[in-house]
């Protein structure tokens, strides 16, 4: 209605203009600014009437064949059809780009499975909150596996961003669905992922190094940078165990990252330090290394909230940090959906609607 309106207005205001003022021109404002919401078959019909309205001002505003009404409409038809073709190069474009963003939806969402909202005995809810928009993944990461008696869980986040950090959580989550089946205890396991992982780094650089020696001097230099990369690039890692025996305590394996909450309705809340936090995946090599696991008492109605240091590094525009702690207090006694629906409303008005960095949570709660 807005072009038609632009029309009509335009084609009233040239009539009842005196002879010597010409307001026809502006009527390529109607197909221009159709082009803005709408597709080429709209956007030429609109075109069409904005021509058709500047020949009827030609008729009554001066005669129809003179020189200045004769350019004015061949430019309005060429500026409308101009229009036109940018409109279908537009959503041809659209269609490639909604293509390729369904395929690389489909791949993160094979990569970052979302969580069953029942595992064994437990509920479970996770939250992800990419920095880079549209994306579905980054360089933190949650799964959760059963194994015998128990259930056991995963969140990490890696360092840097990109496709990199892409690269190393798609390989930090295949390993730990794998593995996890094959040790059952914490320390072999984060022990098993470690190794898995300076594989991986071994691989990326010698890929690198392989482009290096095809690509002269260049590439050996782009070879060294990988490598420099490769020795930077670790994962910070927290293994849990949840034990379907409510009797029994739950285990964790901290490899560098923070420590979880424990939530419990009119109860203050316990964090879950680790006695000796182990380094993160990627750097076990490092002298005195050595991964172990800890033992803690988790009742029913107490929930268990695991988050990766983007939400808690989060800052609002007086860079304060998300003060998670203090928040969650009041969420004892929440269902997980809802407890990380709450994180994600609160998070996200702390840092006036975007990150700056990724964040993940998982709440878990014994049904």
């Amino acid at each position: 209605m807005i072009p038609l309106g632009f029309i009509v207005l335009i084609s009233v205001v040239d009539l009842a203009s005196p002879s010597d003022v010409h307001l026809g021109p502006l009527l390529v404002v109607a197909p221009a600014i159709t082009a803005s919401f709408a597709g080429a078959w709209l956007t030429g019909l609109i075109g069409a009437l904005a021509a058709a309205a500047q020949v009827v001002i030609g008729i009554f505003h001066g005669g129809l064949f003179t020189a200045n009404h004769e350019t004015q409409i061949i430019a309005l038809v060429l500026v409308s059809t101009l229009i036109v073709l940018y409109c279908r190069v537009r959503e041809r474009r659209g269609r490639e780009l909604t293509r390729v963003r369904s395929v690389s939806e489909t791949v993160q969402r094979v990569l970052l499975r979302p969580l069953p909202d029942r595992l064994g005995p437990l509920r479970l809810a996770a939250l992800y909150l990419p920095a880079e928009n549209e994306a579905l993944l980054g360089g933190d990461l949650y799964a959760a596996t059963r194994v015998p008696g128990a259930t056991r869980v995963l969140i990490g986040d890696v360092r840097g961003k990109g496709l990199t950090a892409i690269e190393d959580a798609a390989q930090v989550l295949g390993a730990f669905r794998e593995l996890a089946h094959h040790h059952t205890g914490l320390p072999g396991l984060a022990a098993a992922l470690d190794a898995g992982f300076a594989r991986h780094l071994a691989e990326t650089a010698g890929s690198a190094g392989a482009a290096g020696g095809a690509g002269g001097d260049a590439g050996s230099a782009d070879a060294a940078a990988g490598e420099d990369d490769a020795v930077e690039r670790f994962v910070t890692v927290l293994l849990a165990d949840l034990p379907d025996d409510p009797v029994e305590p739950v285990r964790m394996a901290n490899c560098g990252h923070p420590p979880p909450l424990l939530l419990a309705e009119g109860k203050p809340v316990r964090t879950l330090e680790a006695v000796d936090s182990a380094p993160p995946i990627g750097l076990g090599t490092l002298p005195g290394a050595h991964y172990r696991q800890d033992a803690y008492e988790v009742h029913s109605g107490e929930t268990l909230l695991l988050y990766t240091d983007g939400v808690t590094e989060a800052r609002d525009g007086g860079r304060a940090f998300y003060p998670l702690a203090e928040r969650a207090a009041d969420w004892g006694g929440t269902a997980p959906s809802a407890l990380v629906d709450r994180l994600r409303r609160d998070l996200l008005a702390h840092v006036g609607g975007r990150l700056k960095d990724d964040a993940a949570a998982v709440a878990i709660e014994r049904a």
